[in-house]
């Protein structure tokens, strides 16, 4: 065993709490309920990489990599995932779903590892090389007698890892900008979530990219990773921050309040005025057809509390949210499966807002009283 100090400062704590959180995030968006929404795959995807290759430099940066050296540079293909990842994440959004052709994007992180294969086989002494080379160049080299067993390209990781970034946060800047002109909205002033959201994660990764520049471009060893590594885990607390703030567990009430207290009378001119800006929404913009589309992002978007829009949906429209959103779908779907009779019926449940067609079946029957395929062979 290597005599080693351990380093344990501020970075390495802070780095640490960041790859938990990732972890315990990750989890959380490939729950079942969760990864029914793409998206939602796309970004745990990301976030288990981002904590990849956190750990990896904790270990490096804190010394414990010395009780396993078979971890040392394993992150660089998965660093490569990142890029993709968020991408295919965005479009997720804007689109409601990508294409399986799409997942192609995810081929080059599986080339990069089998070219990297011949090094990470390695023993101990080719990967404690490594190590010093970059964390202690003070120390020893210890002689092996065969080459590193690189080859190409992952002799230039960072090379690679920063153009990969870069290339994906440029065609994640077109896409959402794409999608911003679409709707017509302000690049500085949003009034859609997801585009609030895409805005943030077009950021992220662009200042990763440059963060990434800037720390090869000063150190001329890589022992300005944990710079890397702190900045994500920043945006990892965000995203838990960005999680919980959408929640609805801090609003719930408690046993000491009684339910009539949530039980308002709304004036008249309120209610009609939410009531006539939601049927607006609903025709003009048409939210439901997102897969994400929920009753916090529908009161967000027309200025009134949830409280309120749900009371208005309930006693106004004798409907629950979730009734409304059903029959709003199932009507955009009827002119679908006319209008465009050569589409497949799959494609039109994703196109108003259903991830799965058994789904799109069930609500179009409770609400018409036939299938889907019923209804357009009328």
């Amino acid at each position: 065993m290597i005599e080693q100090s351990y380093r344990i400062d501020l970075f390495a704590v802070f780095i640490f709490l960041g790859i938990v959180q990732a972890v315990f995030l990750s989890i959380f968006f490939f729950s079942p309920s969760n990864r029914k929404n793409q998206a939602n795959v796309f970004h745990g995807i990301m976030l288990l990489s981002m904590a990849a290759c956190m750990l990896e430099i904790f270990l490096m940066y804190t010394g414990y990599i010395v009780h396993c050296f078979y971890l040392v540079d394993f992150s660089e293909s998965v660093a490569l995932i990142i890029g993709p990842a968020f991408y295919l994440m965005a479009m997720s959004l804007i689109h409601g779903k990508v294409d399986r052709r799409q997942w192609l994007h995810f081929i080059v992180p599986i080339i990069y590892l089998i070219l990297q294969l011949q090094f990470l086989l390695r023993g101990e002494d080719t990967k404690y090389n490594a190590w010093i080379y970059s964390y202690h160049p003070e120390l020893p080299y210890r002689e092996v007698f065969i080459t590193d067993g690189r080859y190409g390209v992952t002799n230039h990781a960072t090379t690679v890892i920063l153009i990969s970034l870069a290339v994906y946060a440029i065609l994640g800047l077109i896409a959402v900008i794409k999608a911003f002109r679409a709707r017509r909205e302000s690049w500085l002033r949003p009034k859609h979530p997801v585009l609030r959201a895409l805005r943030l994660g077009v950021f992220e990764c662009i200042s990763v990219s440059v963060l990434v520049l800037i720390v090869k471009l000063i150190k001329s060893h890589d022992t300005g990773d944990h710079l890397f590594a702190a900045y994500s885990s920043i945006m990892v607390y965000i995203t838990s921050f960005d999680v919980m703030k959408h929640s609805g567990f801090f609003t719930q009430p408690t046993l000491t309040e009684p339910t009539k207290k949530y039980k308002t009378v709304l004036q008249p001119e309120i209610n009609d005025t939410t009531l006539e800006r939601l049927k607006r929404l609903m025709e003009n913009d048409k939210p439901y057809k997102e897969p994400s589309f929920s009753l916090p992002d529908l009161a967000q978007r027309l200025g009134v509390s949830v409280h309120v829009l749900s009371q208005v949906i309930n006693e106004s429209l004798g409907k629950s949210f979730f009734e409304m959103a059903a029959e709003y779908r199932v009507q955009e779907a009827q002119r679908l499966l006319k209008e465009q009779p050569n589409i497949k019926v799959e494609e039109i449940a994703e196109q108003v807002g259903y991830m799965s067609k058994s789904s799109f079946n069930t609500a179009f029957k409770k609400i018409t009283g036939l299938t889907p395929s019923e209804f357009r062979s009328k």
